[in-house]
């Protein structure tokens, strides 16, 4: 049986420095500069998901290669990823393909609704996803964002009933948020940071800058 561990004992891990834990797992991005080196990094890290029977996401693009590791038995991290998660480190090490932490992040979409079984079929029909759990919707295929629906008690006025969920490494928020500010927005609320803060634009619409931290 495959033991669940925690965000902060994924980061306190020897190795896995490289690596950043956003919503549904840890995830890195390396800097491979071509596509051929991008190749070569897929096809070691191919080598060593199959030699550990433990296989993460991996997106190829010119010049980078994003890798998320999750185990999906436990719905979250165990010591299988951290193994994984520094191998893969090292393979990237070897073909001097540098991790860069600041170009990770998880976007997903928040809609409130009074009653989510009455708004998740349609969604869920028209974007041709998946249900996970009672809240959540995925893209199959995981190249769309996810949705959660957020069950209200009773309606908001003056507030959208849709806003964007961004998950960025813990080390980067601060960064994130002062940007966003900086750009036209402002800070609605941090009164859970740094589980999250929510900000919002020159006419009111609202995204909450998310981590890992505090959700333990």
């Amino acid at each position: 049986m495959t033991d669940q561990i925690t965000a902060e004992q994924f980061h306190k891990s020897e190795g896995v420095d490289d690596w950043r834990v956003l919503f549904e797992g840890a995830c890195a991005h390396f800097r491979t500069r071509s596509f051929a080196t991008g190749v070569a990094l897929v096809d070691a890290i191919g080598h060593l998901a199959d030699a550990a029977d433990h296989h993460p996401d991996v997106d190829l693009r010119y010049g980078s290669v994003t890798v998320r590791l999750v185990s999906h038995d436990v719905q979250g991290l165990s010591e299988r990823d951290v193994a994984l998660a520094r191998q893969i480190s090292a393979a990237a090490f070897q073909l001097d393909a540098p991790a860069d932490p600041t170009a990770v992040q998880t976007v997903q979409i928040a809609i409130d609704a009074l009653v989510s079984a009455d708004v998740m079929p349609f969604w869920r029909v028209v974007l041709g996803y998946d249900e996970m759990g009672d809240e959540d919707l995925i893209d199959p295929r995981s190249r769309g964002p996810s949705i959660w629906f957020q069950e209200m008690d009773a309606p908001r006025p003056q507030r959208n009933r849709i806003h964007i969920d961004v998950s960025v490494p813990h080390d980067q928020a601060e960064a994130r948020i002062a940007g966003a500010i900086a750009a036209g927005g402002h800070l609605v609320s941090d009164e859970h940071a740094p589980e999250w803060w929510t900000l919002a634009d020159a006419e009111g619409n609202e995204v909450d800058v998310a981590t890992w931290m505090g959700r333990d």
